[in-house]
């Protein structure tokens, strides 16, 4: 008996239009003569990087005729026809802001690919491409994922191609020890997954996130135990991917490491892909289980944005690199308040009154509209920084004087990760998460979140200040650095 059914093309299309944009960035490097006087490498770099840019291009074009109603594929036949692939609103947006992401990332790497094969130790265009699609491709399957094999398969297609992106800037002598870092936590992270979700399995007797939502709370009591271990075990390697604390230590070194383009394509679209599994194991999977991973995420939350914050703080604007790493250490701040609605939704569920569901659903919705803020600035702010010669916050001092658009959209980005007017979409995002906390009765985090707001103020007005303040002045810290200059984006 056939227990799958046929496959709805239309539902998968975002995600094959990625995998087939990966196969043809293959081709195309393979096939395309390499450069020469009479096929410059820009031409090359051209055609690779306008496969990069049209794959995703092509994915956000075919979300639209999805985003009516729920849609799903590859059920079984069985009642009740659990699916392992679901289209539903949820998954909709987190897959728009994936394929908006790496949109965004190969736009900004486009100057950069058109050179590479004309400089030594640069990023070669068709690898870039290939791996980077591959691994949009991983993220965007994760949020429609509805079974836990396709959920952690999704996650590491998402993650196994950026060790080689991370690696393949080979003019800089730290890219190698930041893919190695990255490998390394991440394949431990994985591998305590993987026991987590072997716990669920058995104990549960189903992959599908819906058939364990119903099997676990009624499981034999004499499983408990391992329902609970499974549970957070299993949430390891999101967390990683999010970057949450303590699984955070890997991001600053695999930031500066990283080409720029990737950096911005992994703390936006990496840790969009870490939150989707988060939420789907959580709320979808495990809400029988959120006495575990309620506390677990609130207390996640509230570490993760303060360590983030107080370690941006101590940034010297001087260091070399600076820039990237503020960002690095910003984005782990920035994970704690996109766990904050999670942890809101597990407090939720434990109230079991009428309006739970409506407020987990007010929660996951928060985490969502903070993830597209975070995603359109954090972008916006790494092609900011790729345009500065150098790579010191202290090397934006006095931008405004010669670019001043550049540097007003510099202070937006800024002010709207740091949630004030008129970056008003950073505003509205952070009330949101914070209402999501108070109508859960959760004030000790309501409080951290408030006081880490103050502090992230601090280092993103200090930028800010630095962008307008006259190039003769001393930037307060390290020696006097030249007014801004553009440089190529990309690199």
């Amino acid at each position: 008996m056939n227990l799958i059914q046929s496959i709805e093309w239309a539902v998968i299309a975002p995600v094959v239009a990625l995998a087939t944009g990966c196969l043809l960035a293959l081709l195309a490097d393979l096939l395309l003569p390499p450069a020469s006087p009479a096929f410059p490498a820009a031409r090359r770099g051209a055609v690779l990087g306008g496969l990069a840019v049209a794959a995703p291009a092509a994915g956000l074009a075919l979300l639209l005729p999805l985003r009516d109603g729920d849609r799903e594929t590859f059920c079984l036949t069985v009642d009740p026809a659990p699916c392992s692939y679901v289209a539903d609103r949820f998954a909709l947006t987190v897959q728009a802001l994936v394929l908006l992401g790496a949109l965004l990332a190969a736009l900004i790497s486009l100057p950069a690919l058109s050179r590479s094969d004309d400089r030594p130790g640069a990023v070669p265009a068709g690898e870039y491409a290939f791996l980077l699609l591959a691994s949009a491709t991983g993220a965007a399957l994760l949020p429609a994922a509805r079974d836990l094999a396709t959920l952690i398969l999704a996650l590491e297609v998402a993650t196994l191609p950026v060790y080689a992106l991370v690696a393949l800037r080979r003019a800089n002598r730290l890219a190698p020890e930041a893919a190695l870092k990255f490998l390394l936590s991440s394949v431990t992270a994985t591998a305590v997954t993987l026991l987590g979700v072997g716990f669920l399995y058995a104990a549960g007797g189903g992959l599908h996130l819906t058939v364990l939502a119903d099997a676990l709370p009624a499981a034999d009591p004499a499983l408990s135990g391992l329902v609970t271990v499974g549970a957070a075990l299993a949430l390891v390697g999101f967390a990683l991917k999010v970057g949450a604390v303590p699984f955070h230590f890997w991001i600053p070194d695999t930031y500066g490491g990283a080409p720029p383009a990737i950096a911005g394509y992994l703390a936006v679209v990496g840790k969009t892909a870490g939150l989707a599994g988060l939420v789907l194991l959580t709320t979808v999977a495990l809400p029988g289980e959120h006495g575990v991973w309620g506390p677990a995420l609130a207390l996640l939350a509230g570490l993760t944005m303060t360590v983030g914050n107080v370690a941006a703080l101590r940034v010297d604007p001087a260091e070399s690199g600076s820039a990237v790493r503020l960002l690095a250490w910003s984005s782990v701040g920035q994970a704690g308040w996109l766990l904050v609605p999670i942890a809101a939704a597990g407090r939720e569920i434990g109230t079991g009154g009428p309006g739970s569901a409506e407020g987990v659903s007010a929660a996951v919705g928060a985490t969502l509209a903070y993830a597209l803020m975070y995603a359109v600035v954090t972008l916006g702010a790494f092609a900011v920084v790729l345009s500065v010669r150098g790579g010191r916050i202290a090397d934006h001092r006095g931008m405004a004087a010669g670019r001043r658009p550049t540097a007003l959209a510099m202070a937006f980005f800024l002010i709207c990760l740091a949630g004030l007017p008129p970056g008003l979409i950073g505003l509205f995002t952070k009330v949101a998460v914070i209402r999501s906390v108070v109508g859960a009765d959760l004030a000790v985090l309501a409080v951290v979140a408030a006081v880490n707001v103050v502090i992230a103020l601090v280092y993103y007005l200090r930028w800010i200040a630095l962008l307008f303040r006259p190039a003769g002045e001393e930037p307060g810290a390290g020696a006097p650095a030249p007014v801004a200059e553009p440089v190529p984006v990309g690199g």
